[in-house]
């Protein structure tokens, strides 16, 4: 039976990220890296916005605001030294109403925190930035930008292979088993022993971590996001990145602009609760996925305080008129038929018994198996320095 020092499952950008430093800090070190899909950075990781975010809407001294400077750091200098796809853009938060005023001076105060480059700007300077945007007042941010993040995984496999490691597709984990001096790990293809399990699965990351034996309280909800792309005609209603005040009591942004590097404009996404972990249309239905969600008591005390939230999430996924309603407190000019359907996705994100949806990483050491038990936004910004901590970690206990 293969033995190893360091089996990484899930092929994702924070996988990757994570089995890169692991050999860039100990590179006599046999890793493998486990994905089950046929390709790498198939969900979360390939069908993201591409933003590269500053860090201005994290809690100063959280694990998000600390991992998302250094790891926008990092990320942008891996993409220069790797000609990898990258750009500046700069970006927007725009309040469009008097009740929004409040919440935009806390984002600021947290962006000035956190120490980032932004600035509370009034409403002729945000029509100099975007003169087809609405809004009294704003944050800017002329620090984010986008990136290609398939490429980063690309470059990142590509690395990862050129150091020795081993990268196993089509290669599903279906045990974990503990012993004193190593991990046996079951696949639907083979049995192998590592010293060190880390797991990055993203969307099954829950259900890894109770493989290896670690009694997780919380549950990953697949919530989909859904998208639009503008019309070339209609491009130039946005120039970099329009975002709304977001409502604090959820980790989403609400629906935004967002320039492509590849070119064109996105829209959106809105957040419904998947039916499937890995449910990007309503017609995707995984019953296993559906049970776990409705007879967990955290997901009905959520239903309970947030109910009129979700329904309008929802009535946004079935009424393209609601959603074009929703852009156009930013963007008063859009129009239904600027508008074209793009592929959603889906995001993992941990919820917890009392019906609060996690707003930090959680990542939590269960005796030879690490667990990224809770990785949202900025997870993709952050990934290299949250790659670079897992392997601190483990190779400090060599």
């Amino acid at each position: 039976m293969f033995r190893s020092d360091v089996i990484v499952i899930g092929g994702g950008i924070v996988g990757l990220a994570t089995a890169w430093q692991i050999l860039r800090k100990r590179q006599s070190t046999r890793l493998i890296l486990l994905e089950k899909e046929p390709r790498l950075a198939a969900h979360q990781s390939g069908r993201n916005s591409g933003v590269i975010h500053s860090g201005i809407y994290y809690r100063p001294g959280s694990l998000r605001a600390e991992n998302c400077r250094a790891g926008k750091a990092a990320l942008e200098d891996f993409c220069g030294q790797y000609s990898i796809p990258w750009k500046r853009t700069g970006k927007i938060i725009v309040a469009t109403s008097r009740e929004q005023l409040t919440p935009l001076q806390t984002i600021f105060e947290r962006g000035q925190a956190n120490g980032i480059d932004c600035k509370l700007i009034d409403r002729s300077r945000i029509l100099e930035l975007e003169p087809h945007c609405a809004g009294i007042r704003a944050v800017h941010v002329p620090e984010a930008g986008i990136v290609d993040y398939p490429a980063v995984c690309r470059q990142l496999a590509s690395l990862i292979e050129e150091a020795g490691g081993v990268i196993k597709l089509d290669t599903r984990v279906t045990g974990l088993k503990q012993e004193s001096d190593r991990v046996s790990v079951a696949t639907n293809a083979s049995e192998m022993q590592s010293t060190r399990v880390v797991n990055c699965t993203g969307l099954h990351s829950d259900r890894v971590a109770r493989l290896s034996g670690l009694p997780l309280r919380e549950l990953v909800l697949p919530f989909r996001g859904e998208y639009f792309v503008l019309k070339p005609e209609a491009e130039s209603l946005c120039r970099t990145l329009i975002y709304p005040v977001p409502d604090p009591r959820f980790p989403f942004l609400g629906v935004h602009f967002t320039r492509r590097i590849h070119g064109g404009v996105e829209c959106g996404p809105n957040a419904v609760p998947a039916l499937a972990r890995e449910g990007y249309r309503w017609t995707t239905i995984n019953l296993r996925d559906l049970s776990e969600f409705v007879t967990y008591p955290g997901a009905l005390r959520m239903g309970l305080r947030y109910w009129k939230t979700g329904l309008g999430e929802i009535w946004r996924s079935f009424s393209k008129a609601a959603f074009v309603k929703a852009l156009q407190r930013l963007v008063p000019d859009i129009r239904a038929e600027h508008l074209e359907v793009a592929p959603s996705g889906v995001r993992a994100q941990a919820l917890g018994l009392d019906g609060q949806l996690l707003d930090d990483f959680l990542i939590l050491n269960h005796g030879r198996v690490l667990n990224v038990c809770n990785a949202p936004s900025p997870a993709a910004t952050a990934s290299l320095t949250i790659g670079q901590r897992i392997a601190d970690e483990l190779v400090s206990d060599w």
